[in-house]
């Protein structure tokens, strides 16, 4: 990418879509196109097609998706996978017409078996069976893989595939029925702080290990892949290393400034007991992430401590 660029980012008002345009805006790039939902479905084929005759975009970032956590996932089965597959179909299909330069494609972790050997090397896709409560988020976005693979190899496209790791930062999810576990533990603390809590209750043992990245570090990591990566297959964005989610816990507790006590809840399930990215790929590359997880907690702290979620 280069100053003339003219930038598509889809998803622009998500978490990781409005963290590309930052990071864009930061670094200078001021040819930068966006489109709502309600002013782009892209669901709809004519839709997507006459936006990209329209605009011609040379470079596209492909952060747009249906999401939800366990519980959406797995009721709203179809609209995860229909949905998902022709977001990301119209997307590719569209920037193959218009000979778009180079897209990427941003999918997920959960795109890995359920029981893959930790921690999650980019070879382990489609080496067993996945989790079932996500399974068909996972199929569409692994077909998106597949889609940016094909275009490749029968037309030439530089379309390339990244699965980031659990995220957090601005624009999170705190909805205590369907967040993450980093935004919901966010939101318990700060909630416990104001109330004078004694007490915060999470669920299992405190004993599975989850990995977390700052959704700056993904944008930063997007746009050198953009700026470097041209290669079939998929490179996973990381931190490299992860904390359980007792000491996890701790440390939201210690920025929140809350002085009660944790309360493991072991009648509830621990979920899988680690999920790690391997990001030796992406650091042979020299891309490292640069946002501690306990700066980054700080800094969305800040963002949100005086939120009313009520």
């Amino acid at each position: 990418m280069n100053s003339q660029s003219k930038i598509y980012v889809a998803g622009h008002r998500g978490m990781v879509g409005s963290a590309i345009v930052r990071k864009l805006q930061e670094k200078g790039y001021q040819n930068i196109v966006t489109r709502t939902s309600s002013e782009l479905d892209l669901r709809n084929q004519k839709a997507v097609n006459d936006f990209f005759e329209v605009e011609n975009p040379t470079h596209v970032f492909l952060a747009a998706a249906k999401v939800g956590g366990i519980i959406a996932n797995n009721t709203y089965r179809a609209d995860f996978v229909y949905e998902n597959l022709m977001i990301e179909a119209n997307v590719i299909h569209s920037s193959y017409l218009q000979k778009v330069e180079k897209l990427l494609f941003l999918g997920s972790s959960c795109i890995y078996p359920k029981l893959a050997p930790q921690p999650l090397k980019e070879e382990y896709l489609l080496s067993g069976y996945l989790e079932h409560t996500n399974q068909p988020y996972a199929i569409a976005k692994i077909a998106g893989i597949e889609m940016c693979d094909a275009y490749r190899a029968q037309y030439g496209c530089n379309f390339i595939s990244a699965m980031p790791t659990n995220l957090y930062g601005p624009n999170d999810n705190y909805n205590l029925n369907n967040s993450h576990v980093l935004p919901a533990l966010l939101r318990k603390f700060i909630t416990a702080k104001r109330e004078n809590a004694d007490e915060v209750i999470i669920w299992g043992t405190g004993s599975p290990r989850r990995e977390f990245l700052h959704v700056n570090d993904l944008a930063e990591a997007c746009i050198f892949l953009m700026s470097t990566y041209n290669n079939s297959g998929l490179i996973n964005v990381g931190f490299g290393n992860d904390i359980t989610i007792f000491d996890l816990a701790t440390l939201v507790k210690k920025v929140v400034g809350f002085n009660g006590e944790i309360v493991l809840d072991t009648t509830k399930p621990d979920g899988t007991p680690r999920k790690l990215m391997d990001i030796s790929k992406l650091e042979c590359l020299g891309w490292y992430p640069k946002i501690s997880l306990e700066n980054g907690i700080l800094s969305v702290y800040e963002l949100i401590k005086d939120s009313n979620w009520d």
